[in-house]
């Protein structure tokens, strides 16, 4: 018997088909080992020494690897063709050899670019051994990120408290982002004007001309700066006698664009399909592992983790022959089109991303495909097809109009336009575009020089300049991608990662980085700028391909780095936080202190106006405060103008006066947020009530106010204990409380309006749920596919998550569980299933022997 070790079930269900009897193939749910998140994992001071843990559930699966394989004629390591892949394969033989449990089985590295029966038997007939060089790489990228993040989040814990982490790709992914933000914020928007016509030929026909020249000189962008100017000019136009002076046309050939890259296919799926880059690389997955198409399971893309555009010959002629079999002929080149990989640092040579079987149009596998996954496999399909098809064929067309104005002066206008001859590879695919195009050259009407033109209309437009615009996701990976920052396969982790540190946020589909993330980059630009610079964090990349060809050694790699980098974090780590401090203030100056129309100083306390603002590290993170403190209590949020009230300070705006008391309320806004007070602040703390969430400050007025004030609110005594019921506001929105016990009311009006009744039913009805045994069930998925036993999306207390027996799947905060599929849910449990339990068990479990055996000796090159 042949084991056969791949990465998911999925995988093993379809190239098990593939191999039939003979063959057992087992799946190692991804990595089996990892380095443990603790100091002293890697050893710099041990030749950089890697100690590698197993989790329980990985231990489990180690185990029946190891029992399958003992007594087999071979082990066969089939995981994906790239790093990760290799270093998979590498960590499976390393247990089982330690196990003992190889004996004198042979060892083969197989590898397939397709889960295709073609792909996988071709790939058993050309078996190698492990790449060492290709391990080395990993094992020098997986250091490096342990060494940056494990030596540099706690120096930011110390530091910025509220910060949470540092990496080596993850803080230079972030600078992007920041940087555009400054950039932005800098930015002055400068006026300028054009002057349009609109003309009619004899025919009637009409199209819009620009003006561009004046006495023969070309016009610059900003020539006409202002209205005044587009108002002096305009008049000298009108009632002018308009004459064609010239038309040019030039025919232009447009290429295609090559088959899709994992950068390239999650920004086209970002831009087309409003996917993000980790929705874009599940869907992939699945289509690569294998779907069943009505009772045959068949991978029907290839490998989706790759930097090459180049596509296997054979690929190339399927490709060509379902162009001319759709298309006709002449949507088909003479010659097959050859693509170059042009990203900076490429991975290994794999091909592009493709389909797998050009006999598999989308419209015939779209009915066994989810909707998205449906759209995605069509996407690839076109843009593949497209890149071998004819080129276009555009004619664009250039007229221009002269005139004598009435002031004497001659005036050139300028139309323009282009007409689509022969569409080519645009009938199968155009690639898609993030920014908004330039104003349209439509087609234009048949133009002769000499022919007189009617000027129907001539219109003066304002415009201004705009700045460059936030980065969406797609066009971050592009910019990583330009850079040779990262590797397709940490793309769509690395935006995840910022998003969970809550370091950036989605807003309309574009980053902005939150205020937490620009401390963190001002923080590693001003004391660690090297390692944050794009150049260097690219370098290093290289030097890591250098490694997966044999031209490096890892370790040499690994002591160069940390030579310098551990002298600079000895360094900072003796600052004190005011120079910190200091340096941040200045760093972040334009953001935290913008200047005021009014001018003057932005840094002059509002309150005192004798003290200075400065940033400030709390418990809880940054905050503005002042210089005067404790005399002087003013304080604000970091940045202004993101919040209403977070210009409001501690003195805040008076909205009225209390009618029991005479007391003035004022509104504030304080570390956590705007709030409404009463009184002054004296000897005793005022009375205090915050805004709840998704209330705009601007709004409250003294009745609001004086209603927030009030709170807690006694609705009434409960009928069974007397007690009495309250209503309010609290860390998770409006609630009913009685006697300790809580239940969550509808809506934010429901804490004034809520009546006895009311809450004694809500609280019934929460101690009724509590009393239940198990959460309400959201969604069946079904079976497990190779586990069995069912799988569910369930409600629990914080929120939805996916369980199969006793695993339990905590869904991500932007995920819809309504729409969560099977083969996502598998991918969650088997995540999930490798971290092990929750809770280490009460009892003391006996030290495993692992300090000394998991330390890894170099691969052999």
């Amino acid at each position: 018997m042949n084991i056969v070790i791949v990465e998911s079930p999925a995988k093993a269900k379809t190239v098990n088909k593939y191999l039939g009897a003979g063959y057992r193939v087992l799946a190692s749910y991804g990595h089996v080992r990892d380095l443990p998140s603790k100091n002293g994992s890697v050893e710099p001071e041990k030749d950089f020494e890697m100690h590698w843990d197993v989790e329980p559930k990985a231990a489990k699966r180690l185990d029946e690897i190891a029992k399958a394989v003992k007594g087999a004629t071979k082990l066969i390591l089939a995981t994906d063709p790239d790093r990760e892949g290799e270093a998979i394969s590498w960590h499976v033989y390393q247990v089982l050899d330690r196990k003992k449990a190889l004996g004198k089985v042979a060892v083969e590295r197989v590898v397939f670019n397709a889960v295709t029966k073609d792909a996988v038997l071709d790939a058993m007939r050309h078996p190698r051994e492990i790449d060492g060089p290709l391990v080395n790489a990993y094992l020098a990228r997986r250091a490096l990120d342990y060494l940056v993040g494990f030596t540099l989040s706690p120096m930011l814990w110390r530091k910025l408290p509220g910060a949470r982490s540092a990496g080596r790709v993850q803080s230079v992914a972030l600078r992007l982002v920041c940087d555009r933000e400054a950039e932005i914020e800098r930015f002055k928007a400068q006026e300028y004007w054009s002057l349009v016509a609109e003309f009619a030929t004899a025919k009637a026909e009409t199209f819009p001309a620009r003006l561009v020249a004046i006495a023969g000189k070309k016009l610059e962008k900003f020539h006409i700066a202002d209205e005044a100017t587009a108002l002096r000019l305009k008049p000298a136009l009108e009632g002018g006698r308009f004459i064609v002076g010239s038309v040019e046309s030039k025919s232009q050939r447009r290429h295609p664009a090559p088959p899709f890259t994992t950068s390239t296919l999650q920004q086209e799926a970002s831009r087309k399909l409003g996917l993000s880059p980790r929705q874009t690389m599940q869907l992939a997955q699945r289509l690569y592992e294998g779907v069943d198409l009505g009772g045959e399971s068949e991978g029907l893309i290839t490998y989706m983790r790759t930097d090459g555009v180049q596509i296997a010959p054979e690929a190339v002629a399927a490709c060509r022959q379902t162009v001319e079999r759709l298309y006709g002929p002449r949507y088909l080149p003479s010659s097959p089109r050859q693509y170059e990989t042009k990203a900076k640092n490429a991975q290994e040579a794999h091909e592009a991303i493709r389909p797998t079987d050009f006999t598999k149009p989308p419209d015939q596998v779209a009915r066994y495909l989810e909707d998205d996954a449906a759209k995605l496999y069509k996407l690839v399909w076109q843009r593949t097809l497209a890149s071998q098809a004819a080129s276009a064929e555009i004619e664009r067309t250039t007229a221009e109009i002269e005139v004598n104005g009435k002031d004497g002066v001659a005036y050139g206008l300028r139309a323009t336009g282009s007409v689509v001859r022969f569409d080519g590879f645009l009938k199968l695919y155009e690639e898609g575009t993030d920014d908004a195009e330039g104003e349209d050259g439509g087609r234009l009407p048949a133009l002769t020089k000499g022919d007189a033109l009617d000027a129907r209309n001539i219109e003066a437009r304002q415009h201004f300049t705009e700045p460059p615009p936030r980065y969406s996701e797609a066009t971050l990976i592009k910019k990583m991608e330009e850079l040779g920052i990262g590797r397709p396969s940490t793309y769509a982790s690395t935006l995840n990662i910022l998003r969970d540190r809550e370091y950036v946020r989605l807003d309309k589909k574009r980053l902005v980085p939150e205020d937490k993330g620009r401390l963190v980059t001002a923080f590693l630009e001003s004391f660690f700028s090297r390692y944050v610079e794009y150049d260097f964090t690219a370098d290093l990349e290289e030097k890591l391909d250098l490694i997966s060809a044999g031209q490096l050694a890892w370790k040499d790699v690994l002591r160069d780095f940390w030579r310098d980098f551990i002298a600079a974090v000895n360094e900072i780590g003796e600052l004190r936080i005011t120079e910190v401090l200091d340096a941040l203030n200045d760093m972040l100056g334009p953001h935290i202190f913008p200047g005021t129309e009014a001018g003057g100083d932005p840094r002059a306390c509002p309150s005192c106006a004798t003290g200075r603002l400065s940033l400030k590290i709390g418990r809880f993170g940054a905050f503005i405060g002042c210089s005067n403190y404790p005399d002087c209590r003013f304080t604000r949020q970091l940045a202004e103008g993101g919040d209403k009230a977070s210009s409001l300070g501690s003195e805040g705006k008076a909205i009225g006066t209390d009618p029991e008391t005479g007391l003035e309320v004022t509104l504030r806004s304080g570390r956590f947020g705007p709030y409404v007070q009463l009184g002054e602040n004296g000897e005793e703390k005022p009375k205090r009530a915050s805004i709840p969430k998704g209330s705009d400050p601007e709004s409250i007025d003294l009745t609001r106010a004086l209603a927030l004030l009030s709170l807690p609110r006694e609705v009434g005594a409960h009928p069974e204990t007397g007690k009495p019921i309250t209503a309010g506001f609290g860390r998770f929105g409006p609630y009913v409380q009685h006697d300790g016990k809580y239940a969550s009311l509808s809506g934010q009006e429901e804490v004034f309006t809520v009546g006895t009744n009311r809450a004694v039913s809500l609280l019934a009805e929460k101690a009724a749920s509590r009393s239940r045994r198990g959460a309400s069930v959201l969604k069946d998925l079904g079976e497990h596919p190779g586990l069995g036993g069912a799988v569910q999306v369930l409600s629990g207390r914080y929120g939805p998550y996916v369980k199969h027996g006793k695993v339990n799947a905590t869904l991500a905060k932007d995920r819809d569980p309504g729409e969560l599929t099977l083969a996502e849910a598998v991918e969650l449990i088997a995540a999930r299933s490798a971290k092990g339990p929750a809770k280490k068990p009460a009892r003391k479990a006996r030290k495993p022997k692992r300090e000394k055996e998991a330390v890894e000796k170099e691969p052999a090159s």
